[in-house]
């Protein structure tokens, strides 16, 4: 597929990339999904490396997407409704400091409509507890190792896909329908 010029980027931690990929590679407008890391000090660092919690990088996927076909603002509302943005370096069971919610903008932009959301978001006390979804610009980008791409798609009867990945595709399927790419 080619990329249209004016297609844009944004990266999003929301837990193991594999969920977060998982649900994106489904969404209308979205041209490419690569699951990587972002936002830490090593150059190019490896799973092991990452999850040491040494490097400062956040598991992340990185989205190419459309403009013209979906908005940031609907990609980051799919992204604040298939994730908890309250907990700190933590979704579920999975804990650390790569796991931590975020949203890595390219463009001043982006980092408007993350702000508008967030504070939306906490002024309609939409949860419990305050957000914690750290907002920075996208720093030192690497993409994961081969085996993590796609890896939802390629394995979806393996437990993890089944017990964590599956039900949030289930709710952004049943919550955002209108978004799902056709068949």
């Amino acid at each position: 597929m080619k990329i249209p010029s004016h297609a844009e980027t944004l990266v999003l931690g929301g837990g193991c990339f594999w969920c977060t990929e998982a649900v994106f590679v489904q969404v209308k407008g979205v041209l490419d999904v690569e699951s990587g890391y972002c936002n830490g000090q090593t150059r190019n660092p490896t799973y092991e490396q990452v999850c040491s919690g040494l490097t400062g990088h956040n598991e992340v996927v990185r989205l190419v997407y459309d403009p013209q076909v979906i908005s940031t603002r609907v990609l980051l509302e799919i992204f604040f409704v298939i994730h908890d943005p309250t907990t700190l370096n933590r979704q579920g069971n999975d804990r650390g400091t790569q796991y931590r919610s975020g949203i890595y903008f390219t463009k001043p932009a982006q980092a408007e409509v993350a702000k508008t959301i967030m504070a939306e978001i906490e002024a309609e006390n939409i949860f419990e507890s305050p957000l914690v979804t750290e907002l920075l610009q996208l720093d030192n980008y690497a993409a994961a190792e081969d085996y993590h791409q796609d890896f939802f798609e390629r394995n979806p009867t393996q437990g993890y896909c089944l017990a964590v990945a599956a039900p949030k595709v289930w709710k952004f399927k049943k919550t955002f329908s209108e978004w799902m790419k056709s068949a």
